[in-house]
């Protein structure tokens, strides 16, 4: 039988940091956070180990966007639901409960209507952050917005648009059973835009990033 030896007590803030990366950049490779935390890749993969053997973190293949180089395919490091547990989501029995009783009681459409309310921040907010900064892509503008709420948003740039990803979710537990959460954010993002957008992973469904896929705005020709 493989036996470990306890980590020392000291290196507990480091694993934190390393966790916590993860949860604000999404599945990271240990080079990656080795560059981040300044660590060595050494001491980055020694705090894995001790993550993953808490079942805090699980080793993934890296998945890959366009066309597949040679070699074997570069290992990432997500949280797992446990791992996410760690990070302020210590509500989440209560807001399920709530939400139960919701649909007991008020049907469907009362949780839909939470839902659309929970996320009307967005609309609120997302004009106040272009009007502080034009220059912002509105894939980015939102990225700000959703950080804000603790979100962890950031924007990758495809051929076809631009990519929402969102690396936290604060309801991911509670959206597990009640997607209705989900699809509010998503409707939300597409009334902003004024165009469809489309959700195409979500971590309540365990994957490791929310993605949105966000289409290019055809450019306005100059009079």
């Amino acid at each position: 039988m493989r036996t470990t030896t306890a980590p020392p007590e000291g290196d507990a803030p480091t694993r934190e940091r390393v966790a916590r990366s993860i949860l604000e950049n999404g599945p990271s490779t240990a080079a990656d956070l080795a560059g981040r935390l300044a660590l060595t890749p050494a001491a980055v993969r020694r705090h894995l180990d001790h993550l993953v053997e808490e079942g805090i973190v699980e080793s993934r293949e890296k998945k890959v966007y366009g066309s597949r180089t040679r070699g074997r395919p570069a290992r990432v490091f997500a949280l797992t639901e446990s791992g996410r547990d760690q990070f302020d989501q210590q509500y989440d029995d209560l807001a399920v409960q709530a939400l139960r009783f919701l649909a007991e009681t008020g049907g469907e459409q009362a949780v839909v209507e939470f839902a659309r309310r929970r996320v009307a921040f967005v609309g609120r907010d997302y004009a106040d952050v272009i009007a502080q900064d034009p220059t912002l892509s509105p894939a980015e503008a939102l990225a700000r917005v959703f950080s804000a709420e603790g979100y962890a948003a950031s924007v990758r740039e495809l051929p076809v648009g631009d990519q929402l990803c969102q690396q936290h979710c604060p309801v991911s537990h509670v959206a597990h059973e009640f997607p209705q959460l989900c699809e509010a954010e998503t409707e939300a993002i597409g009334l902003v835009l004024g165009t469809h957008v489309q959700r195409l992973a979500t971590i309540a469904h365990g994957d490791g990033v929310c993605t949105t896929c966000i289409p290019q705005t055809p450019k306005k020709e100059k009079a």
